[in-house]
C-alpha cells in the first residue's frame, strides 16, 4: 500500500474514533435479505373487488360522495349498499380474510381509525424477547410481527401475495387510514410480493405511514402520506417496485424513502441493465427531506417535483445495518427540484419537538427534523457511487443545487482498510438546467456545486456557475470519461472538520451543533471562520515577531549583550553613512544586524525590505482568509492563500543566507500555499492522493514550532567571539 494512502487511512480512522454518537444509527430493522429478483411490477386489476370495507353511517357517506362525478357517485353508492350486507368495517378485518393470491380489497370513502388494532400490547405480546432500538421501539422478527401484528402496525399485511388495496373515492383524501400517533406504522406490507396500493391516504404515525419490506413487486399509486415522525413512504430491501403519482408532506425525515433497494447493479459501471425501483410523477414537499435513500441502490427517479423541503433529495452511505452499502446507481432525470429552503430546526430549538407527537402541531405545518442536513440544498450525495443526475431543473436554493461528499467505511460499521475510501466515486452531473425556472425566470442557487474534493471520476457539466472548489472536473459525452479530474482519498481539511462537527446533530437530545451553519451559525460563529481566525492569529504573531526583529538595532534584542550568531552588528570602528563600505575590522556580513542576541539575522537592506513587504502582504492575506471563511468565499480564500504565499516566499528568501534550512522550508510553504490556491480555483492537481491543503496544514504546524525556536533569544557564552569581532591592532 502506498505510504500516502496509509497516512490517509490513519487520518480517516482517527476521525472515526471521534465520530459523534449521534451519527451512529438511523432507521433500524431486523436482518433482511434481498428478493431473488424473480418477481415483476404488478399491474392494476380493474375487475370487481373481492372484499369491501366501509363504515355504517349512511348520511356521512352520502356527504362524502356528494360532489363526485355522477358515474363515480353511483358506483360508490352501489358498493356502499352491498358493503352493508357483505362488507367489513375495518381494513384489517378484510386483510385477514384474504386467503389466496390475486384478491382485491376496495375501501369506500371514510375515515378508518382501525379501533380494534389500537390497543396497547398485552399478554405475551407485551413481553416479546427482542432488542430495543435507540429510537424506542422493539426490532421484531417477521415471526414476531405475525404473532403480534398490531404491536407496531395499525394495519398489517403479512405474507399476502398479489393483493390489491384500492380506495374508491375521487382522490386519495376520500379514504383516510389514520393511526392518530398510536402506532409506528399505519400500514405495513411485509413479504407481500405483488402488493398494489392505490388511491388512499395514510397519516399520523410515530414512524412511517406506508411501509413495504422484503417484497418483490409492489406499486404505490396515487397514495398520499403525511404528518409522520419519520417517513411518508418507506420501502426497504425490495425489488420490482413502482411509486407513481404519489404525494408526501409533513414528515420528519424523507417524504419518500426507498432504502436498501435491491443491489442488483453492484460492481457494474454506468452500464445498467435495469433498475430495482422506479419513482415517477410524485410530489414531495414540506418535509425535512423530499427524498431520502440510505443504500438507495438501482433507483430510477424521473419526472417528479421536490420542493419546499429543507433538502430536495438525499442518498447516502451513512447508516449501519442497511444492506447494499455503499449506495450506488441512482438515476435522477427530468425532475423539478426547487426552493428547498425550509428550516425546521427552530421547532427543535424552542422545545416543540420535545412534546408528544400528537401535541406538536404537525397538522399546522410543524415538522420535527430527525436528520441534520444543510437547509437550502437541492440534492445531497453523501458517499454514493455511479449516480447520474441529468436533465433536471434545479433552481432557487439558498445554499447549493448539488452537495457531494465522501463517507469513510467505518461510518457504516466496516473496518477493512481497503474499503475506507470506496465512496464518492464516478458520480455524474450533466445537462441540468441550473438557476432558471421553467418560465425562464432567473432563480440562481447560492452555489451550483458544493464538493468536498474527495473521490475518483466525479464530474459536472461545464456551465455550472458558482462552486467550491471554483473549477470542477467536466463530464465528457461518454461515461465515465471526463476532463480535469483527480483522485483524492481525503476531502479538503476544513470541509472534513465542518462535516464532522455538523454530524453531531441529535434530534432525541435536541442537540444543534454550535459553529455549524446548517443550524444557524454565521459570520465568525462558523467553524470555518473560527479555524481561520485561530490559524491567522498564530501566523500573524509569527509575522509580527519576524518583522520586529528586522527593525532592531544591533545589540538591542532580548538577551543581547555579547553578540551571537553569524550575522553580527556593525563592528567597532566601522564607518557608517551613505556610500560607506565595510570599515576596518568589520566582519564578513557587516551592516546593521537585525537579530542580535537571537541566533539569526537579515543582513542586507534588500532582505529587510523583503521581510517588511512580505509581512504587510501576509497580514492582509491572513485577514482576508478569515473574511473568506466567514462568507464562504472560495475565490477570496484563494487570493488569501496567494498573499500568504507571498509572505512565506519573501521571508524564506530573506532568511535563507543565515538560516538556509529554515529559509528553504519557509519557501516550500509558500509554494504549497500557491499550489493550494491553484488547486481550488484553476484545476485539481492530478495524481496526488491528498490535496495540497492537507500537506500545507501539517507543515504549517511544524513551521510555527520551528519559527519559535528560531526567534527565541540565545545568550552567547562569555568570551565567545563572532566572525565579525576580529581584534584590531594596538
Amino acid at each position: 500500500m502506498p505510504p500516502l494512502r496509509r497516512i490517509a487511512i490513519a487520518l480517516a480512522l482517527t476521525l472515526g474514533l471521534l465520530l459523534p454518537a449521534g451519527a451512529a444509527l438511523a432507521h433500524e430493522e431486523r436482518p433482511v435479505t434481498f428478493p431473488d429478483g424473480s418477481g415483476s411490477v404488478p399491474v392494476l386489476r380493474s375487475e370487481e373487488p373481492d372484499l369491501l370495507v366501509c363504515k355504517r353511517d349512511a348520511a356521512d357517506f352520502e356527504r362524502r360522495v356528494a360532489a363526485f362525478p355522477a358515474d363515480l357517485k353511483e358506483r360508490n353508492l352501489a358498493l356502499f349498499r352491498k358493503c352493508q350486507d357483505k362488507g367489513y368495517r375495518h381494513l384489517q378485518e378484510a386483510v385477514d380474510q384474504v386467503d389466496e393470491p390475486g384478491m382485491t380489497i376496495a375501501i369506500l370513502p371514510g375515515l378508518y381509525r382501525e379501533e380494534p388494532s389500537q390497543a396497547a400490547p398485552a399478554g405475551a405480546c407485551a413481553n416479546l424477547p427482542a432488542r430495543w432500538s435507540t429510537w424506542g421501539y422493539q426490532i421484531l422478527s417477521y415471526e414476531q410481527q405475525r404473532q403480534c401484528p398490531h404491536n407496531q402496525n395499525l394495519v398489517a399485511v403479512l405474507g399476502k401475495k398479489d393483493l390489491q388495496i384500492e380506495g374508491t373515492g375521487a382522490g386519495p383524501l376520500d379514504v383516510i387510514v389514520d393511526a392518530e400517533y398510536r402506532k409506528l406504522n399505519a400500514i405495513r406490507a411485509d413479504r407481500a410480493d405483488g402488493v398494489y396500493f392505490r388511491n388512499l391516504t395514510a397519516q399520523r404515525t410515530t414512524f412511517n405511514s406506508l411501509y413495504i419490506l422484503e417484497t418483490d413487486g409492489f406499486v404505490i399509486d396515487r397514495v398520499l402520506t403525511r404528518w409522520n415522525d419519520e417517513y411518508g413512504f418507506l420501502t426497504f430491501a425490495s425489488d420490482h417496485g413502482l411509486y407513481t403519482d404519489c404525494e408526501a408532506y409533513g414528515n420528519g425525515d424523507g417524504g419518500l424513502y426507498p432504502g436498501s433497494a435491491s443491489n442488483l447493479n453492484d460492481g457494474r459501471g454506468h452500464d445498467v441493465p435495469r433498475y430495482a425501483i422506479e419513482i415517477r410523477r410524485c410530489k414531495s414537499h414540506d418535509n425535512a427531506l423530499g427524498y431520502s435513500g440510505t443504500a438507495g441502490d438501482s433507483m430510477w427517479v424521473h419526472d417528479n417535483e421536490f420542493y419546499d423541503n429543507m433538502v430536495g433529495a438525499t442518498m447516502d452511505s451513512l447508516w449501519p445495518g442497511h444492506p447494499g452499502l455503499p449506495q450506488n446507481h441512482a438515476l435522477f432525470e427530468n425532475n423539478k427540484i426547487y426552493d428547498n429552503n425550509k428550516d425546521y430546526y427552530h421547532h427543535t430549538r424552542d422545545g416543540t419537538c420535545a412534546r408528544p407527537p400528537a401535541q406538536r402541531g404537525y397538522e399546522r405545518g410543524v415538522v420535527c427534523s430527525q436528520v441534520g442536513v444543510p437547509p437550502g440544498t437541492g440534492v445531497i450525495v453523501a458517499g454514493g457511487n455511479y449516480n447520474v443526475f441529468r436533465n433536471n431543473q434545479v433552481w432557487g436554493h439558498e445554499r447549493a443545487a448539488f452537495h457531494l461528499f465522501g463517507v469513510p467505511a467505518f461510518v457504516r460499521g466496516e473496518d477493512r482498510l481497503d474499503r475506507q475510501f470506496d465512496t464518492s466515486d464516478f458520480n455524474r452531473f450533466e445537462g441540468n438546467r441550473l438557476g432558471v425556472s421553467p418560465t425562464g425566470e432567473r432563480r440562481p442557487n447560492g452555489l451550483d456545486v458544493w464538493w468536498d474534493g474527495q473521490g475518483t471520476g466525479n464530474c459536472w457539466q461545464a456551465d455550472a456557475a458558482a462552486s467550491t472548489p471554483a473549477v470542477l472536473p467536466v463530464c465528457a459525452a461518454r461515461a465515465p470519461e471526463l476532463s480535469g479530474g483527480a483522485t483524492r482519498l481525503l476531502a479538503e481539511p476544513v470541509k472534513v472538520v465542518k462535516l464532522y462537527l455538523c454530524a453531531d446533530f441529535s434530534a432525541s437530545e435536541a442537540r444543534l451543533p454550535a459553529g455549524c451553519d446548517w443550524f444557524g451559525a454565521s459570520g465568525l460563529g462558523r467553524v470555518e471562520a473560527q479555524l481561520a481566525l485561530g490559524g491567522s492569529a498564530v501566523l500573524a504573531l509569527m509575522a509580527a515577531l519576524f518583522w520586529l526583529r528586522t527593525r532592531r538595532p544591533p545589540g538591542s534584542g532580548p538577551g543581547s549583550g555579547p553578540v551571537t550568531g553569524p550575522a553580527s552588528g556593525t563592528a567597532p570602528g566601522a564607518e557608517t553613512g551613505p556610500g560607506s563600505g565595510p570599515g576596518p575590522g568589520a566582519g564578513p556580513r557587516s551592516g546593521t544586524g537585525s537579530g542580535a542576541g537571537t541566533g539569526w539575522g537579515v543582513d542586507s537592506r534588500r532582505g529587510r525590505r523583503l521581510v517588511v513587504a512580505g509581512t504587510a502582504v501576509g497580514l492582509a492575506g491572513l485577514a482576508l482568509d478569515v473574511v473568506a471563511a466567514a462568507v464562504d468565499g472560495t475565490l477570496l480564500a484563494a487570493v488569501a492563500l496567494l498573499l500568504m504565499a507571498g509572505w512565506w516566499l519573501s521571508l524564506g528568501v530573506a532568511l535563507r543566507p543565515d538560516r538556509p534550512v529554515f529559509g528553504w522550508f519557509t519557501i516550500a510553504l509558500g509554494v504549497l500555499a500557491a499550489a493550494d490556491a491553484y488547486d481550488r480555483t484553476v484545476q485539481l492537481i492530478p495524481v496526488v492522493p491528498l490535496g495540497p491543503g492537507w500537506v500545507r496544514g501539517l507543515l504549517t504546524g511544524v513551521w510555527v514550532l520551528w519559527a519559535v525556536v528560531v526567534l527565541a533569544p540565545r545568550r552567547r557564552r562569555t568570551g565567545e567571539r563572532s566572525p565579525g569581532e576580529a581584534e584590531e591592532p594596538a
